[in-house]
């Protein structure tokens, strides 16, 4: 028995002193080390955790408030519809549909839809007049009225010089825009995707383009005084055709002006009236 006692002490100290003290002390201190920085990321874990849970409560409250203001918004907006215009207003709208192609107005399903196309009426008879009623094109969108005019009775060909036919339409336009003073136009030119001839003083039809929609913008400003902060000048190139560049008729088509005003909400209905502020303008 004395001697499986002493065997037994003889092998811990054989493998105590394998471990010199001073690797025990490194062994130790990385251990102390491993120990405080788990600690300390668990910590920084749970501020993070704490963080995104109050950035979560503020999304959720932004997502409420949102939801609470577009059911206002859409609220307001049939209200708007409903009740803003005036008793003269919605006379003049009947009276301005009785005049439109009976088809047209079977697609107006909603008081918005007869609006629209009751503004869309009177702008075109407004502007277009000594021109070809092809060669003008109004549609509007939630109080946004897209004008097309073809490139045709705007410009010569390959030229972003302005044409003695375009200045009726551009001054009743430039009537227009000034009847309204929340107005805001931008104007778009677009053409067909041939390439420009080579040498030309025109490098590409994003140069066309450009230049098309700057020389009406200083037609509206210099000649008829349209407030140049409510301009906006676009280019569009050939990249947004009305259809495929597949024969002449087509490239017509998409050789085209686009004058997009947009106006103030509560000076949209105005618009209806246009008739009669034309002729008090004249």
């Amino acid at each position: 028995m004395r001697k499986v006692i002493t065997a037994t002490v003889l092998t811990a100290g054989l493998l105590t002193s394998c471990v010199s003290k001073k690797k025990y002390v490194e062994l130790e201190g990385q251990l102390n080390d491993t120990r405080s920085t788990l600690q300390k990321t668990q910590v920084e874990k749970e501020e993070i955790e704490e963080k995104y849970a109050r950035i979560e409560e503020r999304v959720a409250d932004y997502n409420s408030k949102i939801n609470s203001l577009r059911t206002e918004n859409e609220g307001m907006m049939e209200m708007n519809d409903l009740t803003v215009m005036s008793k003269k207003t919605k006379e003049k709208m009947k009276t301005t549909i009785a005049k439109i192609d009976p088809e047209k107005v079977k697609g107006a399903e909603t008081l918005e839809d007869s609006i629209n196309l009751a503004v869309s009426y009177n702008l075109k008879q407004n502007i277009s007049e000594g021109a070809d009623a092809d060669d003008i094109d109004i549609n509007v969108d939630e109080t946004v009225v897209m004008i097309n005019v073809s490139d045709k009775l705007l410009f010569g060909s390959g030229s972003y010089r302005v044409t003695k036919e375009a200045q009726p339409l551009l001054k009743k336009l430039a009537e227009v825009i000034n009847s309204e003073p929340a107005m805001e136009v931008m104007i778009e030119g677009h053409t067909d995707d041939r390439t420009m001839v080579k040498e030309s003083y025109l490098q590409d039809n994003w140069d066309l383009s450009v230049r098309r929609a700057t020389s009406i913008v200083r037609i509206l400003q210099d000649k008829y005084n349209v407030d140049p902060s409510k301009l906006i000048a676009a280019g569009r190139s050939s990249y947004q055709p009305l259809v495929d560049n597949t024969n002449k008729d087509n490239m017509a088509k998409n050789r085209r002006t686009r004058i997009v005003i947009i106006p103030n909400l509560d000076k949209f209905f105005a618009m209806l009236e246009s008739e009669g502020t034309m002729a008090d303008t004249e």
